[in-house]
């Protein structure tokens, strides 16, 4: 089935509005531009102002068009668009491009003619890229929809970039470098057509290996996370992003607020979307050449060859800046490299064979590399030296390359003597560079994309093993705050909802005169700490307002009229409701760190783990991520900060209980995945020991939030939709469970295909599936729940999982439809799994706020047909199909 917006990205005719034959016309340039790219489709100029342009005749509006075409280019002043796109709506027209600038980057009345010009695209269903852009090109079909100048090369990469004038740059860098695309498109504001969507059509479009991104900012987080992960499960991307999300003058009131900026909470979103994130347009450029080849390494651990000793250190250096591993080459490798190479080689990693290595010198030590286990990829070095052949060199490191699968950059040095050696890295498709570090750096990023890979396959399933949170007892807790007109939870408040989480924290008491503190301190047992109590102080300690270690009731009560004066006199207008009392935890092998979360303003909710305690700002010892989290997603957090060296055993503390630090970053997961109201939290600090964890101090902040249909529409990542999972009995008694897909459902699902009947197989994929390719296994398992919904029924036969049928939607473009299927097992079916089935994915659709399910059936297959009708779908024959059913009802 076509891609909705196929008819866009590869348009059998074009209209231009605006074309005329003035030299700085940009619609004119248009006209001409495809004119001269070779594309073959009709092209139709329209301007009320000439009858025939370029010999051709010109239309003077829309109407006029003997057909209507695919796709429009307006290139008109910006009071005019609004006004041609309603033209083109009457005609039938569905896709257009905007160049024209003057919208919403000019201010007010900008921002009105974009609000227009989104009113007439809604009313006509009209979809249209821009405005502000240089346009599009699809160089496969000849289409050069952009008023860029030079030619553009076909290949398999595509470049998306909101700078039109970054576009033109790479393009013509692409074209000296003999790089080629299947796709350049510059999406200018994204009032419409957003990274989200044009990703989804890169993902299927076969055309497509490798995608690049050049991102200033983002429109609907939601969206691109989802199109960025579904679309990195099958091709590379690398991206660039400049710039700072704008929080607005919004006060940072926690710990953890201070710490978090909007560029770190978005290379957290790039380590979970399972692409790469690169620094410079320059690093862009070294990718793409990269990706032109196909290089794809599946671990970081380098071996660097070189003829000259001071390139190699160079290399080196920026390997260990950059983290990447250098290989340590196996004892086999090491004895059989002895064996061709001078006495005086280096015998390690780099590989310096010595500043007269000839070609077969070259041949033996790359050749040994890639053979060796411990090698995921191999830099080979030259500087000309008078002994030196680099064309010779070149010739031995391609024909090696040529027989491995792992990936080989180059590196020769110089300029005159070393370029027929790169020319022919070229042809080969092999990466080259003129120095040491862009190498590195290129295997760096993209060696990253492999750990990044295995980030994107989590998807963090529910806590069944552990208590059930008080989800309820929670809510109660934060609309009574609300209600009350408050956003700072006080800190009885705080470790109330971490309690609701099971989330252990230290027993904590509110006294509202120094005898009633005395009483509970004597109660809970000395020492004890006091705190202040209000709902306007965020940081305690900043005013004073904290007592450590009172040991006496004497003590109590005098702190209690010290501490109160003192926050008085700094703060008089604070509201204070008497003192926290707290035991004075003894706990001398623990450690402190901190745990909180933080709401970016484009990205959603983020989790950062650190160093805690007072000093936790001058510090900075901090890694962020997006939730949910699993425990590999959470091991990977703790291992980016310096305060994990601490939680091992060092000198005389014993290792922490790091099962139990895990549960608590779960715990607050969790909190973050179900209570939406959440805008910022701190536990810092939480000890942690050999013991287990316990959480000293909270605070949290909430806010308001309007309800909807989306359980998670708050999060970037939806996670695992626990809630969906249903306990079901056969009529003969057999248990079923009915549940969300997994990534690691892989198994489970080829031997479910390969379990089924030819027929019902033909029936299901409408093709004769043996069974399903790694791809397709993996669009099938590793589905993003934002878009699309799977339920298995499985049950347990001699302690294993087997599956019996599975159903699922896709939701559709308009996204208030979706397109279903169903099947189940030959063995298994006249059982109601079926019928059950589809009533729960319909119960989820309906929940998801869809209103029309639909599908495709073959006409032969009468028994889908006959469910389908009990469900209350109407079934139709298809217009284009006469063997093929189509199915709908209302949900």
């Amino acid at each position: 089935m076509a891609h909705y917006l196929d008819p866009l990205f590869n348009a059998r005719s074009v209209a231009v509005f605006g074309a005329s034959e003035r030299e700085d016309s940009v619609a004119g340039i248009l006209f001409r531009n495809l004119r001269a790219s070779g594309y073959t489709g009709q092209v139709y100029p329209i301007n009320p102002k000439h009858q025939t342009l370029a010999g051709e005749r010109c239309y003077a509006s829309a109407a006029e068009l003997p057909s209507a075409p695919d796709l429009a280019l307006i290139a008109t002043p910006a009071r005019t668009v609004a006004g041609i796109l309603e033209a083109c709506g009457q005609r039938g027209i569905r896709n257009a491009i905007v160049l024209s600038a003057g919208f919403r980057e000019v201010g007010a009345e900008g921002a009105a003619l974009e609000a227009n010009l989104m009113s007439v695209a809604r009313r006509h269903g009209i979809r249209f890229i821009g405005p502000n852009c240089l346009g599009i090109q699809r160089p496969g079909i000849g289409l050069n929809a952009t008023f860029s100048q030079g030619a553009t090369l076909a290949g398999d990469l595509a470049l998306v970039s909101q700078s039109g004038a970054l576009c033109t740059a790479m393009l013509d860098w692409a074209e000296n470098n003999g790089i080629g695309f299947s796709s350049v498109i510059s999406t200018g504001a994204s009032a419409d057509l957003d990274f989200g969507e044009i990703l989804d059509y890169l993902a299927y479009d076969p055309k497509t290996k490798g995608i690049l991104l050049y991102i200033e900012g983002i429109r609907d987080a939601r969206r691109f996370m989802s199109a960025l992960r579904a679309t990195a499960r099958f091709k590379p991307i690398v991206l660039v992003k400049v710039g700072r999300h704008e929080a607005g003058s919004k006060a940072v009131q926690s710990h953890t607020g201070a710490l978090v900026g909007s560029d770190a909470v978005f290379d957290a979103l790039v380590r979970r979307a399972g692409v790469v994130r690169v620094n410079t347009i320059l690093q862009l450029f070294s990718c793409a050449r990269a990706l032109s080849t196909h290089f794809q390494p599946t671990g970081n651990r380098l071996a660097i060859v070189t003829n000259g000793g001071g390139p190699g250190v160079m290399a080196t250096d920026r390997a260990v800046d950059l983290g990447v591993r250098l290989a340590e080459l196996a004892p086999a490798t090491i004895e059989k490299l002895n064996t061709v190479l001078p006495t005086n080689w280096s015998r390690g990693n780099p590989l310096d064979i010595i500043g007269d290595a000839a070609a077969d010198r070259y041949r033996a030590a790359v050749g040994g590399c890639l053979e060796d286990g411990n090698v995921d990829g191999v830099l080979v070095m030259l500087t000309p030296q008078a002994m030196t052949r680099p064309t010779e060199a070149a010739q031995a490191v391609i024909e090696v390359a040529r027989d491995s699968r792992k990936p080989v950059l180059t590196c020769w040095m110089g300029e005159g003597q070393v370029a027929e050696g790169r020319r022919l890295f070229k042809e080969a498709g092999i990466p080259y560079f003129t120095t040491p570090e862009p190498a590195v750096e290129v295997f760096s990023f993209l060696s990253a994309f492999y750990e990044n890979q295995r980030q994107l396959m989590q998807t963090p399933g529910p806590l069944s093993q552990e208590a059930e949170p008080d989800i309820e007892g929670a809510r109660l807790i934060i609309e009574g705050a609300l209600a009350q007109g408050r956003h700072l939870l006080t800190e009885v408040e705080s470790k109330a909802l971490l309690s609701a989480f099971r989330i252990p924290v230290a027993q904590t008491l509110i006294a509202r005169d120094p005898t009633e503190a005395m009483l509970m301190a004597q109660q809970i047992g000395f020492p004890v700490v006091m705190k202040i109590n209000s709902p306007d102080i965020t940081h305690k300690s900043e005013v004073h307002g904290v007592r450590l270690g009172l040991s006496s009731g004497q003590a109590v009560r005098s702190a209690f009229g010290e501490m109160l004066g003192e926050v008085r006199r700094k703060l008089p207008d604070a509201r204070l409701d008497g003192v926290v009392v707290e035991p004075m935890v003894s706990r001398p092998h623990a450690r402190e760190v901190l745990l909180g979360m933080t709401s970016d303003p484009v990205l959603g909710p983020v989790i950062v783990f650190g160093a805690g305690g007072v000093d936790v700002e001058a510090f900075k010892d901090r890694a962020v991520t997006l939730p949910p989290l699993n425990r590999y997603l959470t091991r990977d957090l703790i291992g980016r900060t310096r305060v994990a060296t601490l939680l091992d055993q060092f000198r005389n503390r014993p290792a922490v209980d790091m099962n139990a630090l895990e549960n608590v970053l779960l715990r607050l997961s969790e909190m973050v995945c179900e209570l939406p109201w959440l805008s910022e939290l701190d536990i810092n600090p939480l000890l942690v020991d050999e013991h287990g964890a316990l959480a000293l101090d909270a605070r949290i902040i909430i806010a308001p939030r309007v309800p909807t249909a989306d359980r998670y529409g708050h999060m970037a990542i939806h996670p695992y939709p626990s809630h969906l999972v249903t306990h079901w009995q056969l009529p003969n008694g057999n248990d079923v469970l009915i549940r969300p897909i997994r990534p690691e459902d892989a198994d489970l699902t080829q031997n479910f295909v390969r379990s089924l009947s030819e027929e019902t197989k033909y029936f299901r994929y409408m093709d004769s599936v043996r069974e399903l390719s790694p791809t397709m296994l993996a669009r099938l398992t590793q589905i993003d729940y934002t878009r699309e919904m799977a339920l298995l029924a499985v049950t347990e036969i001699d302690g294993k999982e087997v599956e019996l049928g599975v159903a699922r939607y896709a939701i559709n473009p308009d996204a208030t439809s979706c397109e279903f299927a169903l099947v189940v097992n030959d063995q298994w079916q006249k059982q109601g799994i079926g019928h059950k089935l589809m009533d729960v994915l319909m119960d989820v659709a309906r929940a998801k706020g869809l209103k029309v399910m639909e599908g495709e059936v073959l006409k032969s297959n009468r028994r889908m047909l006959k469910l389908a009708e009990s469900l209350g779908f109407r079934v139709e024959p298809h217009p284009e199909d006469d063997s093929v059913r189509k199915i709908a009802r209302v949900l």
